[in-house]
């Protein structure tokens, strides 16, 4: 129970600040330094319980990649999108209650292309930075996985409105910078793009750092 505590945390901060930066005065340049530091820091923080997932399509990368029980998955992907749920509802009708909203209008082509490419990189870095015996250890395993958020979020945000998460998507579409419409969007690339990064994974890694490790468990290894 204790690892899916630390998932709705985690995913409730990030899309907290995706929320609060994302509508109003607070929307612009700091939107992704504010995600991906929210980002970084709950990761470092609950790495060591969960494995500091906080997105459906890592959670299902790290499945793959063969450093999450099967029987984690779902409960995984509930604590996940009920936190963003959860987050959206405290944004919209307590914190920005009442801040005009203009609903982000992508065309559908690069925004798939945009949140694929993104959410495949971000799976990537999660599995090599914090899931790869050469990695193991490491104390920047965080900071790697926020920076490549902000990076995304500035390069292609005005693209898809960069998720690169499904439960992110779940938020700013109860916030209304989405429509629903185009919900579908972000769950056909997020989790299309954490299948290529973990299928990459595991063909260019050595198979001894895609066996699971008898050690010290590494930050995205599941707990016992």
């Amino acid at each position: 129970m204790n690892k899916y505590v630390a998932e709705f945390i985690g995913t409730f901060f990030l899309v907290l600040t995706v929320g609060c930066t994302g509508i109003g005065a607070a929307a612009g340049v700091i939107a992704p330094l504010a995600i991906g530091a929210a980002l970084m820091v709950m990761v470092f923080a609950g790495g060591h319980i969960s494995g500091a997932h906080y997105n459906p399509a890592v959670t299902l990368g790290v499945l793959i990649r063969g450093k999450l029980k099967p029987g984690d998955a779902v409960p995984y992907w509930i604590a996940q999108f009920i936190a963003a749920a959860v987050a959206a509802l405290l944004v919209s009708k307590v914190l920005r209650g009442g801040a005009p909203i203009t609903a982000i209008a992508p065309k559908i082509g690069p925004a798939l292309l945009a949140e694929f490419l993104f959410t495949f990189a971000l799976v990537y870095v999660v599995l090599n930075a914090a899931t790869a015996e050469g990695t193991s250890g490491n104390s920047f395993y965080g900071l790697a996985i926020g920076m490549t958020v902000m990076a995304g979020a500035f390069a292609v945000g005005d693209i898809s409105g960069g998720a690169f998460n499904p439960a992110v998507a779940l938020g700013i579409s109860l916030l209304g910078i989405s429509i629903w419409h185009n919900l579908w969007i972000y769950l056909v690339a997020n989790f299309a793009g954490g299948i290529a990064a973990a299928a990459v994974f595991n063909v260019i890694n050595p198979p001894a750092q895609i066996t699971p490790i008898a050690t010290d468990e590494p930050p995205y290894e599941t707990p016992e």
